[in-house]
């Protein structure tokens, strides 16, 4: 098996799309207009209903705002730097459950979490370290090196 290819957190669909539909929201926030679904579907391929269903999840969850009428859409309630990556996957995930340590705890069970809590500490930390400011940055640079890429 090669651990190149192995992936030990996964990237769920619902975790993706609202990923991608925040990048959208984030790279419009500045101009301060909303965007419709349709705009976002048109740019990120998240079918429609999932999409609803997310932007409802992170509307109620204060994250994103929507206005309707003819000039109506979402926008970001929070600056794109303030929106940590950790609290997207949160909200969208759901708080994960602690999970419950049958007894007996042996040594070798023990060592088996310690290595696992290891595992868990390093991604949040990763994910708490990346905010949506950072993804529309990246993307902005790439963008620029392959002019290419968008046709």
């Amino acid at each position: 098996m090669n651990s190149q290819n192995y992936t030990l957190l996964d990237l769920s669909s619902k975790v993706e799309y609202a990923l991608l539909a925040l990048l959208e929201l984030a790279s419009h926030h500045s101009k301060k207009v909303p965007l419709t679904m349709s705009e976002i579907t048109a740019k990120q391929p998240i079918p429609e209903r999932y999409l609803e269903q997310i932007l409802t999840n992170l509307r109620r969850a204060g994250v994103v705002q929507s206005q309707r009428g003819s000039k109506g859409g979402f926008v970001l309630l929070r600056e794109p730097w303030q929106i940590t990556l950790l609290e997207i996957v949160t909200l969208v995930e759901g708080e994960k459950k602690e999970k419950d340590v049958s007894q007996p705890l042996t040594l070798e069970k023990t060592l088996v979490y310690e290595v696992w809590e290891q595992a868990n500490t390093a991604s949040i930390e990763v994910l708490k370290n990346y905010t949506l400011q950072d993804l529309c940055q990246e993307r902005e640079t790439r963008a620029q090196q392959s002019p290419m890429y968008y046709i």
